[in-house]
């Protein structure tokens, strides 16, 4: 028993086996404390979220609960020893009594910032589960985009409480500090605070939405991701285009997907001897076949917009509903195949240089 009571850096032994028991009593029964508060937690979140997995709840706060429930123990049980006097020392006017002290407290601070921040995430991805089975795919980004910039959040607040704690400065001057240095750097970084504040105009304002087919500048493409400070474009070529979201929000946006109908225009140049009723004849057909064809258009226009030495020229102008580009691409084959064969059995010829243009829109 005198060997238990023998002092070795101003503490008995005894008391390091105290600590050292509740540090290894600790790590054999953190995983199931852990998940016992992960359980209550648990039952306390059902109530607000009924369809909850309690697997996915568990596993995503576990492991930094874990951490949390050691790291608390640990600390305080070896704050109960006495600090050795051999140990003491001054480094930059601080105490190494004040150093220990302040790291340990600046480790309690990291892994319960990284607990809430777990915590966004399995409330953004039970958000993200009810966004799916709407419609409206607005609402899917705009879970990730406040996920992330609450994530931003927690991260700057724990950088501010590790300050506070491990450096002792009041927070009121830090943050009067921090926005001296905010203004320089808001000035040094204008365009990415711009590209900020473009971000919340695009989720407010909702120009456009992740999975939307769009137009902007020399870019054409659908949007995979509105971030922070830029949007990302996969484009018809299968490329990634990152566009800054202060670009989308003054350029011209040409949202291709609020789109309510489908134009295409057609010009058929006939050659100058083809006569009047030649003419009138196949204006008639082509108006009949548009007619007979009228639920997949949604109008249609057919005129002779030309007449002249060098040809004829008949204009087709047709709209379809907003159909895929490609269902629109078939029904526009289908389209020249009709008038093609209407001009054969009028035997019309067009000029040699007539060319079977169809524009859409």
């Amino acid at each position: 028993m005198d060997f238990l009571n023998t002092l070795f850096l101003d503490n008995p032994i005894k008391s390091y086996g105290i600590v050292g028991g509740i540090i290894l009593l600790m790590l054999l029964l953190k995983r199931y404390l852990s998940r016992y508060i992960a359980a209550v937690l648990f039952r306390v979140t059902r109530r607000i979220w009924k369809n909850l997995e309690k697997k996915s709840f568990t596993d995503l706060v576990v492991e930094p609960l874990e951490w949390m429930l050691l790291t608390v123990i640990a600390i305080f049980s070896i704050d109960k020893l006495n600090f050795p006097s051999d140990w003491h020392y001054t480094v930059y006017g601080h105490s190494t009594e004040q150093i220990l002290d302040r790291t340990g407290i600046g480790v309690i601070i990291i892994v319960f910032t990284w607990f809430l921040l777990r915590i966004i995430d399995f409330i953004a991805g039970e958000l993200e589960k009810k966004a799916v089975v709407t419609a409206d795919k607005s609402d899917d980004q705009l879970i990730i985009f406040f996920r992330d910039f609450l994530k931003a959040i927690i991260v700057l607040l724990g950088l501010l409480l590790l300050i506070k704690a491990c450096l002792n400065q009041p927070i009121g001057n830090l943050l009067t500090s921090l926005s001296i240095v905010g203004a320089v750097l808001a000035l040094a970084a204008r365009e990415s605070l711009e590209n900020l504040i473009a971000s919340f105009i695009i989720f407010f304002d909702k120009p456009f939405t992740t999975g939307d087919l769009l137009k902007v500048q020399a870019v054409t493409g659908t949007v995979e991701k509105i971030g922070l400070r830029s949007t990302r474009i996969r484009t018809l070529d299968k490329t990634l285009v990152t566009v800054p979201n202060k670009q989308m929000v003054d350029s011209i946006v040409d949202n291709w997907s609020l789109r309510v109908q489908r134009r295409a225009e057609i010009r058929l140049e006939l050659k100058p001897t083809t006569t009047g009723t030649e003419t009138r004849r196949c204006l008639t057909d082509i108006r009949t076949y548009f007619e007979n064809h009228r639920e997949q258009f949604t109008n249609s226009s057919v005129q002779l917009t030309e007449l002249s030495a060098s040809g004829l020229v008949l204009l087709v102008e047709y709209f379809t509903p907003p159909v895929t580009i490609e269902d629109f691409n078939h029904l526009k084959e289908e389209v020249m195949f009709g008038l093609k064969k209407i001009l054969e059995d009028n035997q019309v010829e067009w000029t040699d240089k007539f060319n079977w243009a169809s524009i859409p829109r």
